[in-house]
C-alpha cells in the first residue's frame, strides 16, 4: 500500500511483544492483516527471513485473540485457520516456531498438525474438537474431502495460509490442492486464503491461482511484496586440479568443499539427487580428519533417522549435512550460515530458495557457495550467480488441470457425501487450473468415475458411483470409498524395498527404501553405499532387501529413475548467450576459457539463436553432435524422433544419447550430407511424434501413472499393495483396450498431455525448433570436437537408445577423446 498511515494497528499486547523483541511490524505484516480485515485474498511475496509466516498467521492471531477474549479459553471448539504446505516436516517447523509468539503473548491458542504420521487416534480427536489453527499437508486435506462430515469439521473456517504456494501450483499435488480449496469455498464462503512464497517468477498467474474463480474475467489476489533484503553473497568454488569434461560427482572439489565446511558454524550441501548425496556424503567421510558431526538426509532414508537429523540439526549439533530437496524448502533449521550447492541447481529459483536456508533473517545476507562438477556446469553456475545477483526468478509455467487428478477428487467428493453434478461442475471451476473446463470433458470425467467410460463399462469393478432417485451421485458402496481414500494423492513413487539390515537371518531395522529395480541388478555379496553406510546385499525376503554392514572399499552408488531436475529454460538461454559472448568469459577459470577457445578454433561456438551441428567420423561409426541447451528431457525426445527420420533416410543409426545441453547421434552412414534444416523441422512433432508414441513403452507408462491417479487402479488395497509388475501389467492390458475401443478415453488424453508436458517436454522442444529454423549451422569435422566430448562420455553411463552394440561402448574413452578434441594423436 501507498499510504503507511492507512495500515492497522496491532492490538497492544502485540504491540508490546514486538517492542519486547526490539521489533516493529514490518509493512508488509500489517498489509496481510488490512487484506484480511478487507476481506480480500491475498499473496505475500518476501525474502527468507522477512517475517513471511508470521505476516501469514498475523491475521489470524488477531482475530483468535479477539475471541479468546470475548469467549474465554474454554470456548468451543471451532477451526479457525487451515495451514497447507508441501512437506510434512514444514508443518511440523511452522507449528513449533508458531508456538513461540503465542505462548510469549499468552493468546491461549490451540494449534496442532495433522499428517500421514498422525496417529489415528490422535485424527479422531480432531474431529471431534478442532483445534483453533490446523497445519497439514495437500494430501490430508484430499483425504478429508473424502470423508463424512467433513463440511461441519470446516463450517467455521476463516483463513486459509497455502506456504511455498510457487512449489505446489505448478504439479499435480497443486491441482489437487485447487480443488480442495474448491470445495472450502462452498463449504466456507466466508474464509479468506492467503500464499506464501519467497520465489515467484508468475506473479500475476499465482494471484488468480490461490483466489477463488468465479467466472468472467480473472480474480486477482492482492499481492502483498516485501522490502527486499540484504543482496545474497554467491561465489563459485574455484579448484587448481583438473577440472573434468564431464560427470557428476564432483570429486576433484571435495576437499575445497570440506575445508568451507571447517569455517562455517554451520552448512547445508544441497546436491541434485539422492545418488549424488550418498556418493558425497562417503566422500566427505573419507577425508574427514577432524570428525566434524556430518549427516546425510534424503527421501529415501527411513522418517526415524530423517527426524534424527532434523533434531540434531535444530539442535545445532550438527557441523554439516548433505542433503536433496527434502531440505530446500521454508524450514528454519539452526544456526546454518552457509550453503554449498555441489553441481548446478539447474534453475534461478531453485537457487534462491537454497541460499534462502543460511541466515534465516532479514538482516543478514544469505550466503551460497556454488561448486561445478564438470565444465559445463561452470557455465551453468555462472550463469545462475549472474541471474541472481541481478534478481531474476526462473519456475515452471502454469497450465491447465489435469484431468486424471480431477477425476480423483469427483470420486473424493463422491466418497464423502452425495453430490449434484451441475454444482459439483460449478464449484470445480472456481478453482483457477480448472477456471475452463467446459461441460463436456467434465461429463466424460465424470462417466469415467460413475462406469469406467464406453470401452470398461460393461466390467462391474469399473462402476464405482450410483445415480439416486433424489438426482445425486453417491458411492456405490462403502468399500468402494475406504479403497478410494487409500489412494489418494498424486506422488507415484518408484517400486521400492526396504533396506533392512539382516540379523541372524532374519529382519533387523530397516534403514530406509531403495528402488526395486537397483537391487535386481545385484548379487549375493554386491556392495553399495545407503544412508551413510557400506551395506552387502544379502538377499530378498518379499518386500525387504536384506543387507549386512561391509567394510568393502569399491562399494556401488545407488541409482534412482528419478529425481533429476530439468535444467530451466531460462538459464538455458543465459548458457547459450555466455557461451557466444567472449566479454563474459573473463570471470571463467582458465580451464574452462581454454576449453571454449578451443571449440572455436577446432570447429566453432554456437549463437544464442543457433543450433551448432557437428559430424564426424570416428572408429568406424559416424556421429552427429547437436547443442540445442534445452535440457535432457527435450533432447531425449528430440534424439528418439531424429534417429526415426534418419531410419528412413537409410542412414542406419544405431543409438543415441543426451545430458542437458547437447544430444549425439551415430549410426553406420556419412550424416554431413544432410538438409539440416528439413531433418530439424518442427514437423517432426506431429505424425513422427505420434507413430512413436503408438509403438513406445514410455506411453504405456505413463498412462500407468494417470490410471493410478484417477483411481482406474488402485495399487493399496485392504490388507496388501499391488506390486509395480502388478500394476503394469493392469495398466498395459486397459492401455491396449482402450486404444482399441476408445481411443478418445479421457484417461489416454490425460496420458497424451502428461507426455506432452513432462516426460518429453514437447512444448520446448517445439519452442527451439521454431528458434533455429534457418539458423542451423553444420560443421563437418575431421574429429570429435571439444564441446562434444562431455555428451560422448555419456555413452555408456547414461542410457543409450536405439541398437547400440558393444563395440561403440567400449570404444568411449576419455583419455582418447580428450587428445583427439585437442588435436593429438
Amino acid at each position: 500500500m501507498d499510504d503507511a498511515a492507512r495500515l492497522p494497528r496491532l492490538p497492544d499486547a502485540f504491540e508490546r511483544w514486538f517492542a519486547a523483541r526490539g521489533w516493529t511490524p514490518r509493512a508488509h505484516q500489517l498489509e496481510m492483516l488490512d487484506a484480511a480485515e478487507r476481506g480480500e485474498d491475498a499473496l505475500l511475496i518476501a525474502p527468507t527471513g522477512g517475517g513471511k509466516t508470521l505476516g501469514g498467521f498475523l491475521p489470524s492471531l488477531v482475530e483468535l485473540h479477539a475471541r479468546v477474549q470475548q469467549e474465554g479459553k474454554d470456548r468451543p471448539h471451532r477451526l479457525h485457520t487451515l495451514y497447507l504446505s508441501p512437506l510434512k516436516a514444514l508443518s511440523v517447523d511452522v507449528a513449533r516456531n508458531l508456538m513461540t509468539p503465542v505462548e510469549e503473548m499468552g493468546l491461549g491458542l490451540r494449534i496442532e498438525t495433522r499428517t500421514g504420521d498422525t496417529p489415528v487416534s490422535k485424527r479422531q480427536r480432531q474431529r471431534e474438537k478442532p483445534p483453533d489453527i490446523l497445519l497439514t499437508t495437500p494430501e490430508q486435506l484430499a483425504l478429508f474431502t473424502a470423508s463424512p462430515n467433513a463440511e461441519a469439521f470446516f463450517a467455521d473456517l476463516r483463513r486459509i495460509v497455502v506456504d511455498e504456494v510457487h512449489a505446489l501450483a505448478p504439479q499435480k499435488r497443486g491441482d489437487l490442492l485447487s480443488l480442495g480449496l474448491s470445495t472450502l469455498a462452498a463449504w466456507a464462503p466466508q474464509a479468506r486464503r492467503a500464499g506464501l512464497s519467497a520465489t515467484i517468477a508468475d506473479e500475476g498467474g499465482l494471484a488468480r491461482w490461490i483466489a477463488p474463480q468465479t467466472g468472467g474475467e480473472a480474480n486477482l489476489a492482492r499481492i502483498v511484496r516485501g522490502g527486499p533484503g540484504p543482496a545474497p553473497e554467491v561465489e563459485i568454488l574455484e579448484t587448481e586440479d583438473r577440472i573434468p569434461w564431464a560427470g557428476h560427482y564432483g570429486r576433484h572439489i571435495i576437499a575445497k568443499i570440506y575445508e568451507r565446511i571447517q569455517d562455517a558454524r554451520m552448512a547445508l550441501i544441497f546436491v541434485n539427487t539422492r545418488a549424488q548425496a550418498e556418493a558425497t556424503f562417503q566422500e566427505l567421510w573419507r577425508i574427514n580428519e577432524d570428525g566434524l558431526a556430518i549427516a546425510l538426509h534424503h527421501g529415501s532414508l527411513a522418517a526415524e533417522q530423517r527426524r534424527k537429523v532434523e533434531a540434531a540439526m535444530a539442535a545445532g549439533k550438527l557441523k554439516a549435512v548433505v542433503c536433496t530437496s527434502t531440505l530446500d524448502l521454508g524450514i528454519d533449521w539452526g544456526d546454518v550460515d552457509l550453503v554449498l550447492q555441489l553441481g548446478a541447481p539447474k534453475g534461478s529459483s531453485r537457487l534462491i530458495q537454497r541460499l534462502g536456508r543460511s541466515n534465516h533473517r532479514l538482516d543478514l545476507p544469505s550466503r551460497a557457495v556454488l561448486a561445478p562438477t564438470n565444465r559445463f556446469e561452470y557455465l551453468e553456475c555462472t550463469a545462475a550467480r549472474d541471474a541472481v545477483t541481478e534478481g531474476v526468478l526462473d519456475g515452471d509455467p502454469l497450465t491447465a488441470g489435469k484431468l486424471d487428478v480431477l477425476a480423483q477428487h469427483i470420486m473424493s467428493r463422491a466418497c464423502g457425501e452425495a453430490v449434484d453434478a451441475d454444482r459439483l461442475h460449478a464449484e470445480i471451476r472456481s478453482a483457477a487450473p480448472y477456471a475452463d473446463l467446459d461441460r463436456a470433458t467434465f461429463d466424460r470425467v465424470f462417466e469415467f468415475d460413475a462406469t469406467g467410460g464406453y470401452a470398461l463399462k460393461t466390467y462391474d469393478r469399473f462402476r464405482k458411483l450410483i445415480h439416486g432417485k433424489d438426482g445425486l451421485w453417491r458411492v456405490r458402496d462403502p468399500r468402494t470409498a475406504q479403497r478410494h481414500r487409500m489412494n489418494i494423492g498424486t506422488i507415484i513413487e518408484s517400486e521400492m524395498l526396504n533396506v533392512r539390515l539382516s540379523s541372524g537371518g532374519r529382519g533387523g531395522r530397516v534403514l530406509g527404501q531403495i528402488e526395486e529395480w537397483f537391487i535386481e541388478q545385484l548379487a549375493p555379496g554386491d556392495s553399495f553405499v545407503f544412508g551413510g553406510e557400506i551395506l552387502a546385499f544379502v538377499g530378498l525376503n518379499e518386500t525387504d532387501a536384506l543387507v549386512r554392514k561391509s567394510s568393502d572399499e569399491t562399494p556401488r552408488v545407488p541409482t534412482y529413475n528419478g529425481g533429476k531436475f530439468p535444467l530451466s529454460t531460462y538459464l538455458a538461454a543465459r548458457v547459450r548467450a555466455l557461451t557466444h559472448d567472449r566479454s563474459q568469459w573473463a570471470g571463467l577459470p582458465e580451464q574452462v576459457r581454454e576449453w571454449l577457445e578451443l571449440q572455436a578454433f577446432r570447429s566453432r561456438l554456437p549463437g544464442p539463436d543457433e543450433l551448432l551441428v557437428e559430424t564426424f567420423p570416428r572408429h568406424g561409426r559416424f556421429y552427429l553432435v547437436c547443442y540445442p541447451f534445452e535440457g535432457r528431457l527435450a533432447h531425449q525426445t528430440l534424439g528418439m524422433l531424429l534417429t526415426r527420420r534418419l531410419e528412413r533416410l537409410r542412414k542406419r543409426p544405431l543409438g543415441f544419447v543426451a545430458n542437458e545441453y547437447a544430444l549425439t547421434v551415430w549410426g553406420l552412414s556419412d550424416m554431413a550430407d544432410l538438409d539440416l534444416d528439413d531433418l530439424f523441422a518442427e514437423d517432426m512433432l506431429g505424425d513422427d511424434l505420434d507413430a512413436w508414441l503408438a509403438e513406445s513403452p514410455l506411453m504405456k507408462r505413463t498412462f500407468g501413472r494417470c490410471a493410478v491417479i484417477a483411481g482406474l487402479i488402485q495399487r493399496k488395497m485392504p490388507g496388501h499393495e499391488k506390486t509395480s509388475r502388478q500394476v503394469s501389467f493392469s495398466a498395459d492390458l486397459i492401455y491396449d483396450v482402450l486404444r482399441q475401443h476408445e481411443p478418445d478415453h479421457i484417461l489416454l488424453q490425460a496420458a497424451w498431455e502428461d507426455a506432452g508436458t513432462g516426460l518429453l517436454d514437447i512444448r520446448r522442444l517445439g519452442d527451439a525448433l521454431r528458434r533455429v529454423q534457418g539458423r542451423i549451422v553444420h560443421e563437418a569435422l575431421g574429429r570429435v570436437s571439444p564441446l562434444a566430448v562431455p555428451v560422448m562420455l555419456e555413452i555408456g553411463k547414461e542410457p543409450v537408445f536405439g541398437e547400440a552394440h558393444d563395440s561403440i561402448l567400449s570404444s568411449i574413452s576419455e583419455e582418447d577423446l580428450i587428445a583427439e578434441a585437442m588435436g593429438r594423436d
